[in-house]
């Protein structure tokens, strides 16, 4: 993960997207933070950065969220780190910056350690290299805990063994539908995490089923979910405040629901470097629940109230669900 100056070497016909992302919660659910620095390159174009930034919080009437734009001047790749956008930056092990707009003022400086191995999502490695999907994604530390320091508009929020992931994607296209579903800091089994997504991907004038693809570390043991053999006995329905799933691996069953209400979700612009642009919407506060079945074991039941992630990409505009008033490239 050592990027060095990968953004200048970009190609200039080429269109690219990428991002580096944090999502932490405190203990016990209620309020996270979502933090991600993307890079977004239109073909024949010089590429553009941003900063976006979410404080979630269930007790309060909505996220509080924003975005920053900045040229190419301002983005960078630190020997050392993974990118830096107008000064924030994230690289192994530490997250800080700032970001002052019109809608909120907030500032940040986190560590973060964990011990699990990186979690690919694609099944094989192969497919890291294949033209499709366009695009690919990696959790670097799925599985972290935080330390630090948050201000937002003059409030300190202490983040103090805060559990949470940190997250990397890049690609040319995004996909037709994804769903992205994470869960960190089950307070009852203290050595599991789970975070899996799902994409139905645009081939031609066709578009395939469910593609799912995630990981199980249930008491310290890794199960893989999905993959390409998996997708006919597979099952994702989302809306756009829950998601229903069933993700099966080899011996092991993972059914699940992800949820929140509908005023705890922030609502995006997503554009892909050639166009068009999606509707995304995210609650990195939701409840999750969790049936784990396996061969002559009884089903293990995990539920992470107001601490996990689930996010839906779609083509839909009528969701009901407020879009930041931001621009995507």
């Amino acid at each position: 993960m050592e990027e060095g100056a990968r953004f200048p070497k970009l190609a200039a016909k080429a269109g690219h997207y990428e991002s580096f992302y944090v999502k932490a919660c405190r203990p016990g659910g209620g309020r996270g933070i979502w933090i991600r620095h993307t890079v977004h390159k239109r073909p024949g174009a010089e590429p553009n950065a941003s900063i976006w930034f979410v404080l979630f919080n269930r007790e309060a009437e909505g996220p509080r969220a924003t975005k920053l734009t900045v040229p190419a001047t301002q983005l960078s790749a630190p020997v050392g780190s993974w990118i830096e956008v107008d000064g924030a930056e994230i690289g192994p092990g530490k997250a800080s910056g700032a970001i002052a707009t019109d809608a909120l003022s907030a500032s940040w400086d986190l560590n973060f350690s964990g011990d699990a191995e990186p979690c690919k999502y694609l099944p094989t490695d192969w497919l890291y290299e294949a033209p499709v999907p366009k695009t690919k994604f990696v959790a670097p530390y799925p599985d972290a805990t935080f330390s630090g320091r948050l201000q937002i508009d003059g409030e300190e929020i202490a983040l103090d063994g805060w559990p949470g992931m940190v997250g990397h994607n890049w690609g040319s296209e995004h996909a037709e539908r994804w769903v992205w579903l994470e869960g960190t800091g089950f307070g009852d089994s203290p050595d599991t995490y789970f975070d899996a997504g799902a994409a139905r991907v645009k081939i031609g004038r066709k578009t395939t089923p469910w593609l799912p693809s995630g990981m199980l570390v249930l008491d310290g043991e890794a199960h893989r979910l999905g993959g390409l053999g998996k997708v006919g006995s597979a099952s994702i329905e989302p809306t756009p405040t829950a998601c229903e799933f069933t993700l099966p691996g080899k011996d092991i069953v993972v059914r699940g629901r992800a949820s929140a209400p509908k005023k705890d979700f922030v609502g995006w612009v997503y554009a892909d470097p050639k166009g068009p642009e999606h509707h995304t919407v995210n609650c990195s506060v939701s409840d999750l629940e969790l049936t784990v079945e396996r061969p002559a074991l009884p089903p293990r039941q995990l539920r992470l109230a107001a601490g996990a992630a689930y996010e839906f990409g779609m083509r839909e505009t009528d969701h009901g669900i407020p879009i930041q008033p931001y621009s995507d490239g």
